[in-house]
């Protein structure tokens, strides 16, 4: 009588997930800075600590996608959109005014999420991959859906191809920074800059119709003429490789450092009293930047030479 044949080890769920996440964390660090995950760990391999700046990019994500409920809620006539000035004068808020709110929402939620986790040393591959699908939604998805529906579905085809531009550059955009992440080269990004606008950037910028619409109440900023070509400018922004200022290439003098301390909390303020207006306001500021960017990281690229 023969003996039976050993039985392999079963590997259960809980440690193929483990091993996964270590392998993930070692790959996801070239996106959120270099770190590792360290104590804390759950039962199911995953670190409490990763669990926070996961959490408020699925947050982020949530915020978008209740951006385009809004819209359709709008768009239904379920609220009457009132254009007012002033946020005194326009609460409670329209439905239309809630969706562009929650996009910006996503927008700030989504700048504190990376630098949480390389703060919490919390950086993994799956939090890097659930952000580039929450931004290519959130700054994407949402916004055009919500151009569209507010304005851009009066000339229904064209509209649709502006809407379809903007959302597909977007993912582009994305793609093409997750493919450079292992690229040792990269120009604009060893001077301090970016390469094209970021996507959240450029979500904010393809609202700039609403924000004076909602200002002045005007119907021509809701012209579908001009919010298609509009979004197709900012589409072929957010992919171009044009190189813009980042956190990084900001420097300012130490003699204006007070000033610009007083001058952030006068935006602050304008934010609460006339928040549109002062959107609209930091859009045209950070499109005048655009050439100065240009000329900056070709000064910067001779400095290099």
């Amino acid at each position: 009588m023969t003996d039976p044949a050993p039985q392999q080890p079963e590997t259960s769920d809980e440690a193929v997930f483990e091993a996964a996440s270590h392998h993930d964390a070692a790959r996801g660090a070239r996106r959120f800075g270099r770190g590792r995950l360290s104590g804390g760990v759950l039962p199911g391999g995953l670190t409490l600590r990763a669990l926070v700046p996961n959490a408020i990019t699925a947050a982020a994500l949530a915020s978008g996608l209740t951006g385009i409920r809004f819209a359709v809620t709008a768009a239904s006539g379920g609220t009457v959109a009132v254009p007012a000035q002033g946020i005194g004068a326009s609460l409670p808020l329209d439905d239309w005014q809630k969706a562009v709110l929650a996009v910006i929402l996503a927008g700030l939620l989504d700048g504190i999420d990376g630098r949480i986790a390389r703060l919490l040393k919390a950086q993994s591959r799956f939090g890097a991959e659930l952000d580039s699908l929450s931004d290519a939604i959130s700054f994407g998805v949402a916004p055009s859906l919500i151009l569209f529906l507010w304005s851009l579905q009066q000339a229904p085809r064209l509209g649709w191809f502006a809407a379809l531009a903007f959302a597909i550059c977007c993912a582009l955009r994305l793609a093409r920074f997750n493919a450079r992440i292992d690229m040792p080269d990269q120009p604009h990004k060893s001077a301090g800059f970016l390469t094209g606008v970021p996507a959240p950037v450029g979500a904010g910028l393809a609202f700039l119709p609403m924000y004076v619409w909602f200002v002045t109440g005007n119907d021509l900023f809701r012209e579908p003429g001009l919010v298609g070509g509009w979004l197709v400018l900012n589409a072929f922004l957010m992919i171009s490789s044009v190189a813009t200022f980042s956190w990084n290439s900001l420097r300012p003098r130490r003699n204006v450092r007070l000033e610009l301390i007083a001058l952030f909390a006068l935006v602050f303020a304008a934010l609460l009293s006339e928040p549109w207006l002062t959107l609209a306001g930091i859009c045209a500021v950070y499109l005048a930047m655009i050439p100065f960017g240009i000329i900056a990281y070709a000064k910067a690229k001779r400095r290099g030479a």
